[in-house]
């Protein structure tokens, strides 16, 4: 018996991968330190978390509805209009397990077999595997570290066709950290809109910016509004990650649409999960701020050693909790250098080829201060070797 193709085509997820062989080591004794997972090392917020435990008191274990309980949706389309100049109804938001399934069920509403999904790289390595399982095409936009990896209207306009049914943006980006201004973001915008591309914005990342960067949603700026799948979470302002809570906003069709899809896949988010994804966004935003500045003192310490490191090169990062660091200079390609870091020196860092360019390894400072030192230490003695 054969499988279905959509199954044999899946790359597995190397950072999921790196993660789990860096957390086998430590299981055998093994001093690692890992750069490799893309979630915050902090708790969640006591409010959320007591927010979860009064509803699992309360009972509330049933089946929700598809979409959401309808107080979240509420939530977040009060939490759109205040924070993102986005003016959703609770009908036209979808509650999903994690943003990760709500780019999937986007992804699936909009495009088929026959279509092109424009894509820039580096990318969140998630995406093309979504694309390809809805059985549509990625279509990859090689980026610069000249140009802070971010993708320009005209290279949109350049790797276009007249199958391009989808850009997927992400901004603040992984595995790059970029931030994409408004001038940047309306550019791309106006090219879609005169060729009716949907686009999809990932923006998981927004409360994670430095330095002054200004996070923009798409769906916000001129044009872009009815073209526009908005995403977003809690895993990463709320240090929720294994919740499993995320949401979309969407124009009406699409978010119908995409909640008779998941009423099929996974009937409802998790129901008490949406308790404690309710508390998140009604309740203190503090630890979002705390958290967010400790972020920032760490991807400080860590630009600033890597980029004296001969042979990497580093963009300062203006989101995410990311450092894209190029090592085309060390004569390597990424996985090898990122095996060879893990097993002599015990760092765990992400091969950039898992993201489209070989040339880069991708590290995560949402781990504490004190293994970040001693894991560029260690970083900086094996490109000495080289």
């Amino acid at each position: 018996m054969e499988l279905a193709q959509r199954a044999t085509i899946l790359t597995p997820s190397l950072t999921l991968s790196i993660d789990s062989k860096a957390k086998q080591m430590k299981a055998e004794g093994i001093d690692v330190c890992s750069f490799g997972a893309g979630e915050p090392d902090f708790d969640t917020p006591e409010h959320i978390k007591a927010a979860c435990m009064a509803s699992l008191d309360a009972g509330f274990t049933k089946y929700t509805p598809s979409s959401g309980i309808p107080e979240l949706r509420q939530a977040i389309s009060d939490k759109f209009k205040a924070d993102n100049h986005l003016d959703y109804k609770p009908s036209q938001i979808v509650v999903s397990n994690g943003a990760k399934h709500s780019c999937y069920n986007a992804i699936l509403a909009t495009c088929q077999p026959g279509d092109e999904v424009i894509i820039p790289a580096p990318y969140w390595l998630s995406y093309p595997e979504m694309v390809r399982l809805a059985g549509a095409e990625p279509i990859f936009v090689p980026t610069t570290q000249e140009n802070n990896w971010k993708m320009t209207a005209d290279q949109f306009m350049d790797h276009m066709s007249p199958r391009t049914k989808l850009v997927i943006l992400n901004s603040p980006g992984n595995p790059t950290g970029s931030v994409y201004s408004r001038e940047e973001l309306q550019a791309i915008v106006d090219v879609a809109q005169e060729e009716g591309i949907y686009i999809l914005s990932d923006e998981i990342y927004e409360k994670l910016t430095y330095d002054g960067a200004e996070h923009v949603s798409t769906a916000s700026l001129p044009g872009a509004y009815d073209l526009t799948i908005t995403i977003n979470g809690f895993s990463k302002a709320y240090a929720m990650t294994g919740w499993r809570l995320g949401y979309l906003g969407a124009p009406e069709p699409i978010a119908k649409a995409i909640d008779a899809i998941q009423s099929h896949s996974s009937s409802n988010p998790c129901s008490f999960a949406q308790k404690g994804g309710l508390a998140a966004l009604k309740g203190d935003q503090q630890p979002v701020t705390d958290m967010r500045e400790e972020f920032d003192m760490r991807r400080q310490y860590m630009c600033d050693r890597l980029s004296k490191i001969p042979g990497i090169s580093v963009v300062v990062p203006k989101g995410a909790f990311y450092v894209l660091a190029n090592i085309s200079k060390l004569a390597l390609s990424s996985q090898n250098f990122a095996d060879r870091l893990l097993s002599k020196h015990h760092v765990a860092v992400v091969p950039g080829v898992a993201f489209g360019d070989d040339r880069t390894v991708r590290l995560s400072y949402a781990t504490s201060i004190d293994i970040i030192k001693k894991g560029i230490d260690r970083l900086e003695e094996f490109c000495r070797t080289l």
